[in-house]
C-alpha cells in the first residue's frame, strides 16, 4: 500500500499504517500517532484499560478532530 497524501503529490512512498478514522494509507511524514485510553465492554458498562493504546491518524483527520483547532476557529470568527 502507498501513502495517499504522497500519491496526491505524485510521489511514491510506502504506507506504514492506515488512518483510524478514514482508512487511507499513510507514511511517517503524513501521520499522527497518539496514545488513547483503551476501552472494553464490561458487564453493563465500559471499563478503561490500564495502558493506553496507539491510534494512528492521517494529518487531515487529526487536524479536523483536534479540539485546539476548533477553539482557534471560534476565536477567529468573533
Amino acid at each position: 500500500m502507498k501513502c495517499f497524501d504522497c500519491a496526491w503529490a505524485e510521489e511514491v512512498v510506502d504506507a506504514v499504517g492506515v488512518c483510524h478514522h478514514c482508512g487511507v494509507g499513510v507514511c511517517l511524514r503524513h501521520c499522527h500517532v497518539a496514545l488513547e485510553p483503551g476501552h472494553r465492554l464490561a458487564g453493563v458498562g465500559q471499563s478503561t484499560l490500564a495502558r493506553p493504546a496507539r491510534e494512528l491518524t492521517c494529518l487531515t483527520c487529526h487536524f479536523a478532530m483536534a479540539p485546539v483547532q476548533q477553539a482557534e476557529a471560534k476565536r477567529s470568527v468573533h
